[in-house]
């Protein structure tokens, strides 16, 4: 079954036919670790900043539970090993989200893209489909100790019901953090294009240095 999807995949699109508007969309990437806090101070910039926030783990957790979804069970289990969902579906997933929002009002053209890229393999289709198409003005960066993310990770899931808010899914989901998504920050450092925030404190402390940023970049 997960083979036959797999080569489904080959056959989803790997271009953009265009925007319905002039203005190309002006992209914020989010990263950090599980637990950072990256959908918590994601919000508050929504509250406060002409943005609108797209997750990439959300859109394919939506995915996944959409009635008569051919990736859901791909996505399901990609998810419950801590692995990465193949490319193609993610980005065919953002970029849909990004075109509805952009058609229903063009003036929200500022996204912030949450948990996106998380490898070369993300990277690299990125740059492919949107080459052109959308302009990544920087990475936001919310570097948090594994344990504390951890931490907050098992208490969230608490209520959460996400299935992998446990220890074991957790620590796949931190090592494969920190060697698939690390360099992709790294790769963006020397381009001078990461703005690095220390998301170990406290909700309220960690948004003035977010507001500080997005002023200055304003």
């Amino acid at each position: 079954m997960i083979v036959a999807l797999l080569h489904r995949l080959k056959k989803l699109p790997r271009a953009v036919h265009g925007w319905s508007v002039m203005m190309k969309p002006q992209v914020l990437f989010v990263l950090g670790g599980p637990g950072a806090g990256k959908g918590t101070q994601c919000a508050r910039i929504v509250a406060n900043y002409s943005y609108t926030h797209l997750s990439a783990g959300d859109l394919l957790r939506e995915e996944r539970s959409r009635s008569g979804s051919e990736f859901g069970q791909l996505i399901d289990t990609y998810i419950k090993e801590g692995k990465i969902v193949p490319v193609e579906i993610t980005i065919n997933l953002l970029k849909k989200a990004m075109e509805e929002t952009m058609k229903a009002d063009e003036k929200k053209f500022r996204f912030l893209i949450d948990g996106f890229p998380r490898n070369q393999d993300n990277l690299q289709g990125w740059n492919t489909v949107m080459d052109g198409k959308a302009d990544v003005k920087f990475v936001l960066f919310f570097d948090c100790g594994n344990e504390v993310c951890i931490d907050r990770c098992l208490e969230r899931g608490k209520s959460s019901g996400r299935t992998d808010d446990n220890r074991e899914s957790l620590e796949k989901r931190i090592q494969t953090y920190l060697q698939s998504t690390r360099p992709i920050i790294e790769q963006y450092e020397k381009q001078g294009k990461v703005c690095t925030i220390d998301a170990s404190r406290s909700m309220d402390e960690v948004f003035a240095d977010v507001k500080n940023i997005l002023d200055k970049e304003s």
